[in-house]
């Protein structure tokens, strides 16, 4: 998983990112929640871990931000030394989907992440098997024939909404809205910037067998090169 981590400690920052590196999470650090939420209008996480108390907000403000703009369906865990009822109860209340205690024990909180994560996507995520490609959600992994693909996090998200929609016609501001956001900070020229990267990267021109076709003045479809789009 890509994990968000608002903690404006350092050393406690170095030791969650070592300890999620050792599960082979990728994760990102935020030294205060405007920071954070800037990141969160720019970049897809698969959860969060959000200090109580950070230098320009709290917890509350954080949950209460993802919760109005982005949902439920984004997982934020509240990681913080206060352990009182009253805070347990404000956490939870706000939208958190769990409470860990400072300082935190390796064990129990890649558990609880993982127990997390399993409530918010029953069954796990898939790995995706399209011909020459394979797509690792979990992992955040892509490749042809056997060789990964170096796509950056964007282009990543973008190419899993292909994959999960062959022979769907997608607008351009619907992939803006899926991938960036509804109140991302750019427009559909950004789409096509990476859907031409995309194209590139992986050879989606027909020569693997799949081909990601522009749809003049709508948006974008992808296509076996041997199927016959439907009307």
């Amino acid at each position: 998983m890509h994990i968000g981590i608002a903690e404006d400690d350092a050393d406690q920052l170095n030791l969650l990112e070592l300890w999620l590196g050792e599960r082979k999470h990728s994760s990102k650090g935020f030294a205060s929640a405007a920071d954070l939420l800037d990141a969160l209008k720019k970049e897809r996480f698969d959860l969060l871990l959000v200090d109580w108390m950070l230098p320009d907000g709290t917890g509350a403000e954080v949950l209460t931000w993802v919760r109005g703009n982005l949902g439920w369906d984004l997982p934020v865990i509240v990681v913080t030394a206060r352990e009182d009822e009253a805070t347990v109860c404000a956490a939870l209340g706000a939208g958190a989907d769990d409470y860990v205690i400072k300082p935190a024990k390796q064990r129990e909180l890649l558990a609880r992440i993982d127990a997390v994560a399993r409530r918010s996507r029953p069954g796990g995520l898939p790995v995706l098997r399209l011909g020459a490609y394979e797509v690792d959600v979990q992992l955040h992994r892509l490749s042809i024939d056997g060789k990964p693909a170096t796509l950056t996090q964007k282009e990543f998200d973008l190419a899993v909404y292909f994959f999960q929609s062959p022979g769907k016609l997608l607008s351009r501001d619907h992939l803006l809205n899926k991938v960036w956001g509804i109140h991302a900070d750019v427009d559909t020229r950004t789409v096509d910037t990476h859907v031409s990267r995309l194209r590139k990267k992986l050879f989606l021109d027909g020569a693997k067998g799949w081909r990601l076709t522009p749809i003049y003045g709508y948006g974008y479809r992808f296509d076996r090169i041997d199927d016959t789009p439907s009307a």
